[in-house]
């Protein structure tokens, strides 16, 4: 009998809802859910029908971390001159599985984390790494890294410092104080909060709003937003000027091309 995938996806009204898959492990991530949750999240990212992307976690809760405890088989390591040490490799293989979080972050579509419980460890880098983290009551926040003395991946040390700044992100990863939802969002760390009935309805809701809403000007609007993040002031300006009128433009050739295929089709229901 096959295994249930460790990653779901479902597509609603040009969303696409990538949900983690191991609700009895609190969605911790081993290797082979890593894999499949960086090739989602790079379909997502190629697909033409998808204008917004929702990632949450069956079950109880969003991502715990990495899985310390096991229950999914270890990645092979060979230890040659081609493949390099053990180190390298798992160098290698974790950098892949992280592409996650960079396609999460600079995909032209924009991201939503659906928290529906406790994330930790690389969860609060994956949730980091999405344009808006909207949050159900019964969500916590705990970095973790300190408990099994980890430096941090997923981008968590990168998007906790550009979210929150510099101070609240050192205080996040060194004192790894959990949070509890109301106190994460008063920090700014969640975007919104909802009752937990009602997380997965209103999130879906600003979802479809997104998804159906002027794509290229979304796509060239986070590009900006990413680009101030770094880059400097006047080639920020640059930058928005250039894809100001370029979403502008493709925005209104979509609105006439709209126009005319209504025009044409209220003339054939006349004719």
């Amino acid at each position: 009998m096959m295994s249930e995938a460790e990653v779901l996806t479902e597509d609603v009204d040009g969303v696409r809802i990538i949900t983690l898959n191991r609700p009895d492990r609190l969605n911790a991530l081993a290797d082979g859910i890593m894999h499949e949750l960086a090739a989602a999240t790079a379909a997502a990212a190629r697909d033409p029908a998808v204008g917004c992307v929702v990632v949450t976690g069956a079950g109880r809760g969003f991502c715990s971390g990495g899985d310390l405890k096991g229950g999914s088989a270890r990645a092979q390591v060979t230890v040659d001159a081609a493949s390099g040490t053990r180190v390298e490799q798992g160098f290698a293989r974790l950098r892949g599985h992280m592409e996650t979080s960079r396609l999460l972050h600079e995909m032209g579509k924009p991201t939503i984390a659906m928290v529906n419980g406790p994330v930790a460890g690389a969860g609060i880098g994956i949730a980091g790494a999405c344009d808006l983290r909207f949050a159900g009551e019964a969500a916590t926040f705990l970095a973790a890294f300190d408990r099994i003395g980890g430096s941090g991946d997923f981008g968590a040390s990168w998007f906790w410092t550009k979210i929150l700044g510099s101070g609240a992100a050192r205080e996040l990863m060194l004192l790894g104080e959990k949070l509890d939802a109301a106190t994460a969002h008063a920090k700014g760390i969640y975007t919104k909060l909802f009752p937990d009935a009602d997380l997965r309805e209103q999130t879906l809701a600003v979802a479809r709003r997104l998804a159906n809403g002027p794509r290229m000007g979304f796509r060239y609007m986070k590009a900006n937003l990413n680009m101030a993040e770094d880059a400097q002031f006047e080639t920020a300006l640059d930058q928005e000027a250039l894809f100001m009128n370029l979403s502008t433009t493709a925005t209104a050739a979509i609105y006439k091309a709209t126009r005319a295929a209504d025009r044409d089709e209220g003339g054939a229901a006349h004719g």
